[in-house]
């Protein structure tokens, strides 16, 4: 077994909620080796609208501001 199938198979055995250390010891590993670790990221269409939208919001200072607290803004989307 070469020791990419044996990170692989170790990996497959962490419960879910201990994955994220895993992945941020490999990006330490690749930042140290001078690679990028993180997969190409291409934004589907409805991503890039709201993107937009929101480079459209910022550059007129439109779209509805909150003011107030986090829990102030969750009491507000369970109103909606």
């Amino acid at each position: 077994m070469s020791n990419r199938e044996l990170a692989k198979s170790i990996i497959d055995c962490l419960p879910e909620d201990k994955l994220i250390f895993i992945i941020n010891i490999l990006e330490n590993i690749g930042e140290m080796s001078g690679i990028s670790v993180h997969p190409e990221f291409t934004p589907n269409e409805e991503t890039i609208k709201a993107m937009e939208e929101v480079d459209e919001m910022i550059r007129t200072g439109s779209g509805e501001h909150f003011s107030g607290t986090t829990a102030d803004f969750f009491a507000a989307l369970e109103e909606e």
